[in-house]
C-alpha cells in the first residue's frame, strides 16, 4: 500500500520484509534512491552503493538493506526510472 509524503507526494511500497518497508518516491529526483522504513527510524539510502544518505536505521536494519539492494540493484534501478517517469515503479521480492 503506497503512503503519502510530508509533501503530498505519492510513495509505492517496493517490498516489506524483516520489519523494513522500501518505498520510493514517484517522480524524485537526485541519485536514485529508495526510502527505508523500520519503526520509528526513517532513511534514505543510495541504490548504488546502499549506503545511507540520509537518516538512521539500527546497523542490523542497515545491512538488511545493503543487502537487499545488492540483491536488487538491477531491479531497483528499473523501478526508478519508472518512478521518474511518473510511473508505479512495481514490487521487488522480500529479503528472504
Amino acid at each position: 500500500m503506497p503512503v503519502v509524503g510530508d509533501d503530498g507526494i505519492v510513495m509505492p511500497r517496493l517490498s516489506t520484509f524483516h520489519g523494513i518497508v522500501i518505498y520510493m518516491y514517484i517522480r524524485d529526483q537526485g541519485m536514485p534512491h529508495i526510502h527505508a522504513w523500520h519503526g520509528d527510524d526513517r532513511a534514505v539510502v543510495d541504490i548504488a552503493t546502499g549506503q545511507l544518505l540520509a537518516g538512521d536505521l539500527h546497523p542490523r536494519q542497515a545491512r538488511l538493506v545493503r543487502t537487499w539492494v545488492e540483491l536488487h540493484r538491477a531491479e531497483l534501478i528499473e523501478a526508478w526510472e519508472r518512478a521518474s517517469e511518473g510511473e508505479p515503479p512495481g514490487t521487488i521480492e522480500a529479503l528472504p
